[in-house]
């Protein structure tokens, strides 16, 4: 953005910003309640294009000056602190750090998710981040994760890709993301930053990662919306796992065949039902791809819609019925050991 243009969109920031005075006379905080504190912004940003351009400055930030962030509240531990004492000698598992962000143990080689260990996501605004916090802490803190061979992202969206956190990765590890990403990785110093396609494969070592059509959309802030949105398939050895990553209900997934561990996300449902499954949808998407085990994600970490914090889970377990053994790892930190 041209110096001139950043000086008008910042310009326009009091009016863009200017809260309502009190909640009676806020349509969007009557409507979102705790969550307007942040959406009510969102959705007043997306109608200025200038605004939409300071954003897609400020969404590049690597947090290095968001030092209220650390001031803020600090997160309630994660219900369950998981134990990596034997990772290493795991054939098949899988270990749910918070939201998005999963630990992955298959072909000998370990994946993370989507990694966001950051208690608030979204863009930055000075001293602070622009957007929701979390309601629970990580599972573990980055530091106590095993080594990684693979960091794994499925789209650009803030609660997905966390800059102030890949930063803190070693620059070696490889990572596999979205076509029109690569330049939100590349530039933290990542050497080996692969983006693929729906139904290309790409290879890391034994690991086989093939990127899977969703139903989703990529653009970080309205702005950049040449940016894709992928889910994969990840292959090691005889084993298989689906990672959705974000997606409403779709038919991509029928005779995609079968998969030991389908991972979904169940929340953030309600009103966004054309961008996130809900609980009964996701169960029928288990089905199609035909898995064994079902690890429901993207729920009770960060209040992003309208749904309580704890009805995905409820009725996810609701909508498995008497096959609700098949639904694993409900809470942070939950880890899952397959055969």
């Amino acid at each position: 953005m041209r110096r001139g243009k950043m000086k008008k969109a910042i310009q326009h920031l009091p009016e863009l910003w200017r809260p309502y005075k009190g909640r009676r006379n806020n349509p969007i905080a009557r409507h979102w309640g705790k969550a307007a504190t942040w959406r009510q912004y969102t959705d007043r940003f997306k109608h200025s294009p200038l605004a939409m351009r300071l954003a897609d400055r400020l969404g590049r930030g690597r947090g290095r000056m968001r030092w209220l962030d650390s001031m803020d509240r600090t997160p309630p531990a994660a219900p369950v602190k998981p134990d990596f004492s034997n990772w290493n000698d795991l054939e098949l598992a899988a270990a749910w750090i918070g939201h998005a962000t999963v630990l992955l143990r298959i072909g000998g080689m370990t994946i993370l998710t989507d990694p966001v260990f950051s208690n608030r996501v979204g863009i930055g605004v000075g001293l602070m981040t622009a957007g929701p916090k979390r309601q629970f802490a990580p599972a573990c803190k980055l530091g106590q994760l095993p080594h990684l061979d693979l960091i794994l992202i499925s789209h650009a969206h803030f609660d997905h890709l966390d800059r102030p956190t890949l930063i803190k990765f070693p620059k070696k590890t490889p990572v596999v993301t979205a076509p029109g990403t690569k330049d939100l990785v590349a530039d933290l110093g990542f050497h080996n930053v692969t983006e693929v396609k729906w139904d290309q494969t790409t290879h890391v070592k034994s690991l086989s990662i093939r990127a899977q059509q969703v139903r989703h959309w990529g653009a970080r802030t309205f702005y950049d919306v040449q940016r894709g949105y992928n889910g994969y398939f990840i292959t090691g050895g005889h084993k298989r796992i689906f990672y959705a990553g974000d997606t409403a209900h779709q038919e991509y997934l029928r005779n995609t065949g079968h998969v030991d561990l389908a991972i979904f996300g169940i929340g953030a449902y309600d009103p966004f039902i054309q961008a996130h499954a809900n609980p009964e949808e996701v169960w029928r998407m288990t089905d199609d791809v035909r898995a064994d085990f079902l690890m429901p994600i993207h729920h009770s970490t960060y209040r992003l819609s309208h749904e309580p914090m704890a009805e995905p889970i409820e009725r996810m377990l609701v909508a498995a019925g008497n096959e609700s053994d098949r639904v694993v790892a409900t809470k942070i930190g939950d880890m899952w050991r397959g055969s």
